[in-house]
């Protein structure tokens, strides 16, 4: 199976059952929250979703390889673990460069939001519950 179709199956299944060995032990992942290097650190990180986002989902777009790069299309959406739950969605895409042995030594996450827009749709203002203060 080629690493094209693998990348497609865990965008479907999403933070469940995912392909690490894909990934070269060395990795290097970088997103607008974290900047790690390591296979080990990435598992955690899916775990840390796994874990701590309710329904996440993962939508993929689209897929291209160009070259020794694989560029995704993405939407990753879940509802936050506080008490009103509000769906959160993040639209962004993924540049994933494939070392020698054809394996993911690069994956750099692109957000098409800010963090602030993120923390906007959580709803701290109050309107998605209700208002204890009267």
């Amino acid at each position: 199976m080629d690493i094209i179709q693998i990348l497609k199956e865990d965008y479907q299944r999403f933070p469940v059952n995912q392909t690490y060995s894909i990934y070269a032990a060395d990795v290097y992942f970088q997103d607008a929250v974290f900047k790690f290097r390591g296979v080990t650190l990435y598992k955690l990180m899916i775990n840390f979703i796994k874990t701590f986002f309710l329904n996440p989902q993962m939508d993929l777009h689209d897929i291209q390889l160009l070259g020794d790069t694989i560029k995704t299309e993405w939407t990753l959406s879940w509802n936050s673990p506080l008490p009103w739950k509000p769906r959160i969605s993040i639209a962004g895409w993924s540049e994933l460069r494939l070392n020698a042995e054809g394996l993911i030594s690069s994956h750099i996450d692109y957000w098409h939001c800010s963090q602030l827009d993120v923390i906007k749709q959580h709803g701290f203002s109050g309107k998605n519950r209700s208002d204890t203060s009267k």
